[in-house]
């Protein structure tokens, strides 16, 4: 069976002051480490928000406007009108970053909608503080991943489709040779990423008891999460490029 990758997507979606927003046109299970709404949810809505860069853990500058993640991100829906099933995001990335994907195969399909920054990259197992007392990270930051499908996934493949989309990243991050901010070679995210997975209530859609890397649906996750943090890397480094 064939694979197409494109970077075109069909879910429905508009960016609106500094604000993706993804729309399901119904209710959607989810599961996410968002800051708003994260954990096993049903949700319609995702929003991804730019703010302002926070200020590093040592530096003079003032605490950031958005204060709580989660109270700011309900107050942001509710005003872009929004209902209270929406799970939100924020990043420093500006939206103009944005990089989509689609992959399908047969009858099933995966997007990903990514923002992608690294200046906070870390190696997983690196001790907080020496990550955190940097003072050069208040540039964009976080790679934020929300992922779409037409699948009927089971509360252990979603679970899967969360790990699959990790192991993606890291490997896109790792065959571009990004280092920690810390200088340490081999960063496998940022100390402040984000994935949100998005799939139909059951029988909504084809329903898969499992999505790892041996499955049809993880191949897609994976080319599509693998896709997009490419993308978004190129776009973060000319954008680092801009702004030196």
């Amino acid at each position: 069976m064939t694979m197409r990758v494109r970077s075109s997507v069909q879910t429905r979606f508009w960016i609106t002051q500094n604000t993706l927003i993804v729309d399901f046109h119904g209710r959607r299970r989810l599961l996410s480490s968002a800051p708003q709404g994260g954990g096993l949810t049903i949700a319609t809505h995702v929003l991804n928000h730019q703010v302002e860069s926070a200020p590093a853990a040592n530096s003079p500058g003032p605490a950031p406007l958005w204060g709580s993640p989660s109270k700011y991100l309900r107050t942001l829906a509710s005003a872009l009108g929004l209902g209270t099933d929406t799970v939100g995001l924020m990043t420093a990335v500006p939206m103009t970053q944005l990089v989509t994907a689609r992959a399908s195969s047969g009858n099933l399909w995966v997007e990903c909608f990514a923002t992608v920054g690294v200046t906070n990259a870390v190696r997983a197992g690196e001790w907080p503080a020496a990550a955190v007392l940097r003072t050069d990270i208040q540039r964009p930051g976080t790679i934020n991943l929300i992922l779409v499908t037409n699948a009927s996934l089971s509360n252990a493949a979603l679970v899967g489709a969360v790990q699959v989309a990790t192991e993606a990243k890291t490997g896109a991050l790792r065959d571009h040779a990004v280092p920690s901010c810390t200088t340490y070679p081999g960063a496998t995210g940022t100390g402040t990423d984000a994935v949100v997975m998005a799939c139909r209530t059951q029988g909504q859609g084809p329903w898969h008891l499992y999505s790892g890397t041996h499955t049809v649906i993880g191949a897609l996750i994976g080319r599509v999460v693998a896709a997009c943090v490419t993308g978004g890397l190129a776009k973060a480094k000319k954008w680092q490029e801009r702004h030196r």
